[in-house]
């Protein structure tokens, strides 16, 4: 997945309007303005369409982890010279932005129709060098950003 899939994904899933993204990349001390915010949105093959780097993506998810839960207390503001940003790292802070609790995640995953195992999801999070590590793959965090918008987006059928 690219990082406009993801950014345009979870906009849509929490039901962000422009004005509510610039809030949130300002949140996270980027500046962003509406403009900026359209070239992400817009598909490739878009005129004005502009890539969203590691970077921007961070700065989007640190600025929604501050809008849903608050800005940490004492933190320091510095960024690191180069950021690559893993689908893992994508799942672990819309995660924590959410406060979501593993039987949420699982249930978010089984709203999408792709069902994950406690065990599948444990190793996601561990750290990269740790012996059970599993790398997301994009099926995965395209399904769980699925299960989002069933959540919070679609109201069920009656």
């Amino acid at each position: 997945m690219t990082n406009n899939d993801v950014f345009r994904r979870l906009r849509y899933a929490m039901n962000m309007n422009t004005q509510a993204v610039v809030e949130t990349f300002r949140l996270s001390g980027m500046k962003m303005g509406q403009a900026d915010i359209t070239s992400l949105v817009k598909k490739e093959d878009e005129e004005g369409y502009k890539e969203c780097s590691d970077e921007v993506l961070e700065a989007f998810l640190d600025g929604f982890i501050a809008l849903k839960r608050g800005k940490r207390e004492g933190e320091p503001e510095t960024r690191k010279d180069e950021v690559l940003l893993t689908n893992n790292d994508i799942l672990k802070k819309i995660r924590i932005a959410l406060a979501l609790k593993e039987d949420e995640m699982l249930m978010l995953f089984k709203l999408a129709h792709f069902p994950v195992s406690k065990s599948e999801l444990s190793a996601i999070f561990r750290a990269k060098g740790q012996e059970n590590y599993k790398p997301c793959g994009d099926q995965m965090l395209r399904n769980f950003l699925k299960g989002l918008t069933v959540k919070y987006r679609e109201t069920p059928a009656k």
